[in-house]
């Protein structure tokens, strides 16, 4: 029993494995997916496992394996602007990954049930914010997390172009779901061990397509109040932005694009080099199980896989006689640009979002 693809040295060895065996297939999911690199969400003293293709689990903190998250990423078909709902959102790793493709003018909301979670997700994001170059590539639509059961979410809440549930949800559940969907919408949840793909093309028509076999662990029936009925959850208001914070988009808008355009007339290609490794990926399977209610995929070994090693084996063993060179730090260019503006420090640090770096 393994993961659907080999294990990866670091994040970008993991997409790259991802990649091949075809669970990533857009250019928008693996520029989102290389920008975060998922160890970041695990605890310290269980990173060695972030770049497996497995489901990792520590309390109630929780992530699936990778190649579900590139499933659930390319079904959802996201857009900039659109709104989403992740029901389950956790440590908000697949939160932060949806925000970069949103950007600012989109809608970004989590439901989880354990506030521990919710904190340690908020941790993480504000580190991401803080401490990341991917921040400064991309336009960014924050989420903002609430503490709930997702089973109680207020009848008068607003409806989203797109909803992910990270949780197996019982048939009786389903038009529960469904409604909160506007239409044309895409929803993506695990139902009747399946992870389903449903698309509302009107008030009470559904388009549903199977995309893997999973087993999640069920969703968490609400408790009770002293009245016998579950309390209401609210979710996050959908606020408009101010005129400040319209005027920082543009400007870092402004500034990335007059870079891009300037490394364009230089010649210089604005994405890196890819890898020099090539790592062996297993064959693609359908099946995923719990153990210990962890999400693990059901590796299935085949005469293909014992070639593809073999064939590598030479490569591989080239590349570990190559003496690798330390990596230099990437060079922030919106950030070098922001500080030579002509602007008091108080407004420089406002555009750059008061990033340490």
């Amino acid at each position: 029993m393994g993961g659907a693809v080999s294990a990866g040295e670091d994040n970008d060895d993991l997409i790259d494995n991802l990649k091949e065996a075809q669970y990533i297939r857009t250019e928008r999911v693996e520029q989102a997916f290389r920008a975060i690199d998922r160890g970041d969400y695990y605890l310290e003293g269980y990173r060695d496992n972030a770049y497996k293709d497995l489901a990792w689990k520590h309390g109630n903190i929780h992530l699936s394996a990778p190649c579900i998250y590139s499933e659930v990423m390319e079904a959802l078909k996201l857009q900039p602007g659109l709104s989403f709902l992740n029901l389950g959102s956790g440590t908000g790793y697949l939160s932060t990954m949806v925000g970069l493709i949103l950007g600012p003018f989109g809608i970004n909301h989590g439901i989880e049930l354990h506030s521990d979670v919710v904190e340690y997700a908020k941790e993480k994001l504000e580190s991401f914010i803080k401490h990341s170059d991917s921040f400064d590539k991309f336009e960014f639509c924050e989420p903002a997390f609430v503490v709930g059961n997702c089973l109680q979410i207020a009848s008068d809440s607003h409806q989203y172009d797109r909803i992910y549930c990270g949780a197996g949800v019982q048939k009786d559940h389903e038009n529960y779901m469904k409604i909160l969907l506007k239409v044309g919408g895409i929803l993506v949840m695990p139902i009747e061990d399946q992870l389903t793909q449903i698309m509302r093309t009107g008030q009470n028509t559904w388009e549903s397509k199977n995309i893997l076999a999973v087993s999640f662990a069920p969703l968490v029936q609400p408790s009770k109040n002293d009245n016998g009925k579950p309390d209401s959850v609210g979710l996050p208001p959908c606020a408009v932005r101010n005129l400040q914070d319209l005027a920082r988009i543009y400007i870092r808008r402004t500034l990335r694009n007059f870079i891009n355009d300037e490394m364009q007339a230089k010649g210089i290609p604005q994405r890196a080099p890819p890898k020099r490794k090539r790592k062996r990926v297993k064959q693609r399977i359908n099946t995923y199980v719990f153990v210990g209610n962890q999400l693990i995929p059901q590796a299935l070994d085949s005469e293909e896989d014992e070639k593809m090693e073999e064939d590598h084996k030479e490569e591989e063993e080239k590349d570990r006689s190559e003496a690798v060179k330390p990596e230099e730090p990437p060079q922030n260019l919106l950030r070098e640009k922001i500080m030579k503006l002509p602007l008091p420090e108080s407004l420089k640090a406002y555009l750059t979002y008061f990033r340490d770096k």
